[in-house]
């Protein structure tokens, strides 16, 4: 491909584009509507100009057939005078009229053929241009229907929320991350607060049974001397029923 046509065809992608930015369906449109209107008069002056010809041409022709039969009397007359030398001069002027005559008959079927064509195709012209009107109209009021939609979209754009929104989702992220962490925190603490108060139960259980334990051993004679006794502690049922033979026992 030569620099030439490569920059042509820069150039028409260019400017190609600019222009389509730039055209305003409507005006267009418009415009094309004002341009068929004003080619309606110029027809018509055509046309016009073809009927003034047929029409020349007919009073032509009929004033060539006067002229004729009026040359045909004028000829019959010298003859019955015995003038021959003016009947041949007429019967020569004849001869001519009837050659325009023939010839201008031949021009005003042609200029009849022409001026039936240039009003049917004045008539084609005129319907065509209502098609293409009613066809523009419905074409502009599409396309301000569509300007309408473009302001309305614009405008529904303006009513969102936008950046608005992403914040107000970030902040609603950050928060509800904070209240997870703080409520896991309650869980840890709440178990740890349980743990050591099952652990103090558990001591508590094992010095009792540690007592009892004890308790039971005093109970039958099986500490030494030197071993302390514990602190008092309520034997069960069994040992204090048992206690109290051994008491006998000793009484």
């Amino acid at each position: 491909m030569g620099l030439w046509t490569r920059m042509k065809r820069s150039m028409r992608a260019l400017f190609g584009g600019v222009i389509e930015k730039t055209e305003d369906p409507e005006l267009i449109l418009q415009q094309t509507i004002r341009d068929m209107r004003d080619r309606v008069p110029e027809l018509n002056n055509s046309v016009a100009q073809v009927m003034a010809t047929e029409k020349l041409l007919a009073k032509n022709k009929e004033r060539l057939e006067n002229q004729v039969v009026d040359l045909d009397s004028k000829i019959r007359a010298s003859v019955k005078m015995g003038r021959d030398d003016i009947a041949t001069a007429y019967i020569g002027q004849l001869q001519q009229a009837q050659v325009d005559l023939q010839k201008t008959g031949q021009q005003l079927d042609h200029a009849t053929s022409a001026s039936k064509q240039a009003l049917k195709a004045r008539d084609n012209y005129v319907l065509q241009m209502q098609r293409r009107t009613a066809e523009a109209m419905q074409l502009i009021n599409q396309s301000k229907q569509a300007k309408l939609q473009e302001q309305l979209a614009q405008t529904m754009e303006s009513f969102q929320l936008g950046d608005d929104a992403s914040t107000f989702n970030e902040m609603r992220d950050k928060i509800d991350r904070r209240a997870a962490a703080a409520e896991a925190k309650m869980q840890l603490g709440a178990a740890s607060v349980d743990t050591q108060m099952q652990d103090i139960e558990r001591e508590a259980m094992d010095m009792q049974l540690q007592d009892k334990l004890l308790a039971y051993k005093k109970d039958m004679g099986l500490l030494g001397a030197g071993t302390s006794a514990p602190t008092p502690q309520a034997l069960p049922a069994e040992g204090e029923t048992s206690g109290g033979n051994n008491g006998s026992r000793s009484g």
